[in-house]
């Protein structure tokens, strides 16, 4: 077998066992927490982090929830961007000087950016900047597992849980991103990773696999080309939402929002989950009623449309199902409210359409959270690193200036708040009218 073919092979049967594995845990986001994203330059993008937060808000839309996003690019694990170790020597260090390094660094990021949130849960997504853009090193390796470590010692001694996140892979545009010797030198890292996860008592997401499963399957269908947008390291919204589905997946996310199924023919509901169906009526070969959820599906970021063709995000994170029996051959028209969701066979509602992402005002309402949670999410960046962490020239420092700040801080505060205010307004679900009517032969 040529090599080309059995990457696909491999790929494909990835990713096929990842589509039909159970995750028996539970989601690991829960009612009342306050979520924080740590992480380098693809966490502050605020792409994967906003998809993550936006599915944890349309299908839970009673919970109490916050999230906040302190992602700087550059960073490490050992905080370097936030407390500035000297790393020639955290490396060289003997393991006695490095762990006292790394409490300090570590301990001092930690109480600038997260501690004062008080997290309840964060993830932690660190290795790009770590590894160095180079082979395996050994001393870096060290310095990454220790200063993993230390954050999920002081993160668990102030009460919060955790989940380490794997780093993607490098998406270079060559044939074999798996021979890449930094690719193969983030294996290592995230292999660490899982280890340093299994001590501490944390959660462990790898989402390297997944993503490289995805690059190699379509690498053996074309080489060039980046396959998430953006650039080699810091993919854009199509590569952050497989991203994302990766990690979902690796907290225990379901699948399901809701699902009914209608006996078209005898004009009545068999049977209903996670939504109400009434007012059933049956009439020139289709069928109408009134359809309300108890959550909205996971928003798709529309310049992500095409992650759906290189993962099975639907299959995986989304679904809102509707079947209908008792239709004859044929295409349907199916609008909801009046506007139209799609045209479908008879034989595919009768097997079951999620149409999670279809047109129409359920798929706008669940676009309209996720483009307010961007928002807060820019708000929130704003605060923290533009005013909060603004660092004036000694000659403008004094009170008048501080006073300046916290007044701005305070209107940030509010701006945010009422984003969130907005956000939890936006994610409540609306009954709706569907109509299935057989398309004029």
């Amino acid at each position: 077998m040529k090599t080309t073919n059995w990457k696909l092979l491999c790929a494909s049967l990835f990713i096929a066992a990842q589509c039909h594995q159970a995750f028996a845990a539970d989601f690991a986001i829960r009612d009342g927490d306050r979520v924080v994203f740590l992480g380098d330059s693809i966490t502050e993008q605020r792409l994967y982090t906003t998809y993550i937060e936006a599915y944890t808000l349309t299908r839970h839309p009673q919970w109490k929830l916050s999230f906040r996003n302190v992602g700087w690019g550059g960073d490490t694990a050992w905080l370097r961007q936030r407390a500035h170790p000297d790393e020639g020597q955290l490396f060289a260090a003997d393991e006695t000087k490095q762990q006292k390094m790394v409490e300090d660094s570590v301990g001092r990021g930690l109480a600038r950016d997260v501690l004062p949130l008080k997290p309840t849960f964060v993830t932690v997504k660190f290795g790009m900047n770590d590894h160095s853009y180079q082979p395996f090193r050994e001393d870096i390796f060290k310095a990454y597992t220790r200063s993993q470590s230390q954050i999920a010692k002081v993160l668990g001694e102030h009460g919060a849980r955790l989940a380490f996140l794997t780093p993607q892979p490098i998406e270079e545009k060559r044939p074999d991103p798996d021979k890449d010797a930094r690719n193969q030198s983030l294996r290592r890292f995230s292999d660490g990773l899982k280890e340093v996860a299994s001590h501490s008592g944390a959660a462990f997401v790898d989402q390297f696999d997944p993503f490289m499963a995805v690059l190699l399957k379509e690498r053996a269908n074309s080489p060039g080309g980046f396959i998430g947008g953006g650039d080699a390291v810091h993919p854009g919204p199509i590569g952050q939402t497989v991203m994302a589905w990766a990690v979902l997946k690796g907290l225990g996310a379901s699948a399901s929002v809701s699902s009914a199924e209608i006996d078209s023919a005898a004009g009545k509901v068999k049977s209903s989950e996670g939504c109400r169906v009434e007012h059933v009526s049956a009439a020139d070969g289709g069928v109408s009623f009134d359809r309300k959820d108890d959550a909205l599906p996971m928003p798709i970021d529309e310049r992500a449309e095409a992650a759906l063709k290189l993962a099975p995000v639907l299959d995986d994170l989304d679904r809102l199902d509707l079947r209908v029996s008792g239709l004859a051959a044929g295409q349907y028209d199916v609008t909801i409210d009046g506007e139209s969701a799609g045209r479908v066979s008879g034989e595919a509602l009768a097997q079951g359409w999620n149409f999670a992402n279809a047109h129409g005002p359920i798929t706008k309402q669940a676009r309209e959270v996720l483009k307010l949670v961007f928002e807060k999410n820019n708000v929130y960046f704003r605060r923290w690193r533009e005013v909060q962490l603004f660092t004036f020239p000694s000659w403008a420092q004094g009170p008048e200036v501080e006073g300046k700040r916290a007044a701005n801080l305070a209107q940030l505060d509010k701006q945010i708040a009422d984003l969130e205010a907005r956000i939890d307004q936006a994610r409540v679900p609306k009954s709706h009218r569907f109509q299935i009517k057989p398309v004029a032969q």
